[in-house]
């Protein structure tokens, strides 16, 4: 046997599985998150104010409430609209700063829970008590350590309902902060967001963010509400949105006056508890969502091993030129995204977040096994 040529055959194989993996991803930059780069909204003939019903949802927060609610309230939007804060079994300050701020703002409605769901996970009880008190068909959620980007949250994410639309995805960043880990967490936010919101505007929404996401409470009510994921601890956005959306009644909104800003987590192990509990629940998703999202992730995964073994053992001419494809292309995507969704700021980092991801896989992995914790706060 000759153990030259068996080598020769087997980083030649090592560098196609290299172009392999390439094409893999420029599929996904091409296909998906370019519908996100270039997104353009629609032109409509003419714009209608629906009545509004935003609902959050609280458990000892009042720190968060006094410094957040505010900017949900000042909203600038002439058509009917309230405000409605579940308080869930609170036993801080929460139901005097409500009060409080209801001396001001009348259509601001409190909803004090007393009394635990005990076989209800998560935060889908307060919530499925906050939409059925809601008075209009329309309504927006968001979470108390939550604030709108700009005044004119309610306009931009109610605009999006035309004929059809059920639901309507909006994108929840977070705060910028100095630090390397502030970083780390808004690009991952933002990775996330770059497929979910492509995904949706590719006709195969699969996931929303309860910071920033409206539906209909026709869809909810019709769809039983949460009954069907109430054992799951989580999964009151994204799994509700994966069982009830499709490519004709979801929209997206891109606009930067639409987006909403939370306080990112302060240390590793907070982002990294944080993580574990958004990715449990990922399970769940439909079949063909996991497809696609484990696909692009595995390519992602073995992108930078492989180049390194091609590079190395077979030509590292010809492999430095396929990594130089893919990093052009990703670079103008991430660019274009990125400022749709301003974070532009993290553009030039853009190759230190991709070789990142490698590690980002290794650590987080393991959440999509790990049973998460019931709490939701």
């Amino acid at each position: 046997m000759n153990w030259t040529l068996l080598k020769d055959h087997l980083w030649e194989t090592v560098f196609y599985l290299f172009c392999l993996v390439t094409l893999i991803q420029v599929f996904y930059y091409v296909f998906f998150y370019s519908r996100v780069a270039f997104f353009k909204e629609k032109s409509k003939q003419q714009s209608q104010q629906h009545p509004v019903s935003v609902i959050i949802c609280a458990r000892d927060e009042d720190e968060n409430i006094a410094r957040n609610l505010p900017g949900v309230l000042v909203q600038k939007y002439s058509s009917t609209h309230e405000v409605i804060v579940v308080n869930d079994n609170s036993v801080d300050d929460s139901k005097y700063i409500l009060e409080e701020l209801q001396k001001t703002f009348k259509f601001l409605q409190i909803v004090d829970l007393k009394q635990e769901a005990k076989l209800i996970s998560g935060k889908k009880y307060p919530l499925s008590i906050g939409i059925k008190e809601a008075k209009h068909e329309i309504v927006l959620l968001t979470d108390a350590d939550c604030v709108p980007a700009s005044e004119f949250w309610i306009q931009k994410m109610q605009d999006a309902y035309v004929n059809g639309t059920e639901i309507v995805i909006g994108y929840g960043a977070y705060n910028k902060r100095p630090g390397l880990l502030n970083k780390l967490i808004r690009f991952e936010t933002f990775h996330s967001a770059l497929q979910y919101l492509s995904f949706a505007l590719a006709g195969n929404p699969y996931m929303g963010v309860g910071r920033n996401l409206s539906y209909k409470k026709d869809v909810f009510l019709r769809n039983k509400g949460f009954s069907s994921i109430n054992h799951i601890p989580g999964g009151d956005d994204d799994l509700f949105i994966n069982k009830v959306a499709s490519k004709h009644n979801t929209r997206v909104v891109i606009d930067k006056d639409a987006i909403t800003l939370s306080q990112p987590k302060r240390s590793f192990n907070e982002w990294l508890r944080q993580k574990t509990r958004h990715y449990s629940t990922a399970r769940y998703y439909k079949k063909g969502n996991k497809f696609l999202l484990a696909l692009y992730s595995l390519s992602q995964f073995l992108f930078y091993p492989l180049f390194i073994a091609a590079a190395l053992f077979y030509s590292w001419q010809l492999a430095l030129g396929v990594l130089g494809i893919r990093l052009l292309l990703q670079a103008f995507i991430f660019l274009k995204a990125m400022k749709k969704l301003n974070e532009a700021d993290l553009w030039p980092l853009f190759l230190f977040f991709d070789i990142w991801m490698f590690f980002y896989y290794i650590i987080f992995a393991p959440s999509l096994w790990k049973r998460p914790r019931v709490s939701w706060n």
